[in-house]
């Protein structure tokens, strides 16, 4: 998986322009020889996503550190954690940082000391940081409000965690989920759902209000352990929950009762995925590994809208939707579509 003697990187942050696709400004936040490689077809020393509050950009590099620039490229703060991640068969880093008021959260969940902390997002100055007992996972954190309490929700595969936003105390864990999570924790009500599909694959939906240890009791309100996602981040939209398998299957589920309205049915072609699906105007969209990007309509019934086929393209990462305009970026190209 990449593993072996590495060479000198820059790790850069570039700033497109939305219209025009032009390179408005690139900065090199570190040069360094990386410690460990990533997976040769799905990742890079560069997998991480960042992500803006409209007033800056925060750059995650993992054992690289972050990088807090201003919209104009200026370097406002960084800070490096000390650490070298080694993540399970070298699959690579690629947990991404979350916003939520003005706090940043990010997870060091590897097969060293597993840690969560949560930075000023103005200073990057540290307000609290937690161990966790966890191995390689790459579920993004997921922040909720429930009841008054503001809470952080971390999928992993010995428990899922809800932590006190504010001062990092565990709420609840609960236990059942597999091996490699990755698929983003999502929020309905009074429940969240949390998923893997490696080894030992599990979704539950885990219903909020409890302490302590929830593992084995009625708080799981309904689990499934056929047709899950291993990479894909699930949808959620009118109560519907859809699930897009690696191998080109979808699902969609009552999100409260977990009754399938449809489930594992396989879309037209055979299609391989990496890339999460995104909803927009009642629609899904998936952009696969095999050119194409399809079109479904949300609802209870099954059905494909439309295929477009971007010719000799492969897709690993998730499709961007904004202000009318998909962006897309494959494995050697980055496209806009808009209707203008």
């Amino acid at each position: 998986m990449g593993s072996g003697p590495q060479v000198e990187h820059k790790f850069d942050v570039l700033c497109i322009d939305r219209k025009t696709g032009k390179i408005l400004w690139q900065r090199t936040a570190k040069t360094a020889v990386p410690h460990e490689g990533y997976h040769n077809q799905y990742g890079s020393f560069a997998s991480n996503s960042p992500v803006t509050d409209g007033q800056y950009v925060y750059a995650f590099f993992g054992s690289r550190g972050m990088y807090c620039y201003d919209l104009e490229g200026n370097l406002i703060w960084q800070k490096d954690f000390g650490i070298q991640m080694r993540m399970i068969m070298a699959f690579g880093e690629g947990m991404a940082p979350v916003i939520s008021g003005d706090r940043l959260i990010l997870v060091f969940d590897h097969e060293g000391d597993s840690f969560m902390v949560v930075l000023d997002k103005n200073s990057g100055k540290e307000i609290w940081k937690v161990d966790r007992d966890e191995v390689s996972s790459w579920a993004a954190p997921l922040v909720l409000e429930y009841k008054g309490q503001k809470q952080i929700v971390v999928s992993a595969t010995n428990k899922v965690r809800s932590y006190d936003f504010d001062t990092g105390e565990v709420i609840w864990e609960c236990g059942g989920l597999g091996r490699n999570a990755i698929p983003h924790p999502v929020h309905q009500d009074d429940f969240v759902l949390v998923m893997t599909g490696y080894m030992a694959p599990n979704l539950m939906a885990i219903r909020l209000g409890g302490k302590g240890d929830l593992t084995g009791t009625d708080a799981v309100i309904w689990s499934q352990t056929r047709g899950n996602s291993y990479t894909a981040s699930p949808v959620i939209h009118d109560n519907k929950f859809y699930v897009l398998t690696d191998n080109g299957m979808i699902s969609c589920y009552n999100a409260q009762t977990g009754e399938p309205y449809y489930h594992q049915v396989r879309l037209p072609k055979s299609y391989q995925f990496k890339s999460s699906p995104v909803g927009a105007d009642g629609k899904l969209y998936l952009a696969s590994e095999n050119e194409d990007v399809l079109v479904l309509r949300m609802g209870e019934k099954f059905e494909v809208l439309a295929t477009n086929t971007m010719t000799d393209q492969m897709f690993i990462a998730t499709p961007a939707i904004t202000g009318g305009e998909i962006y897309l970026r494959s494995q050697e190209r980055l496209y806009c579509i808009s209707e203008d």
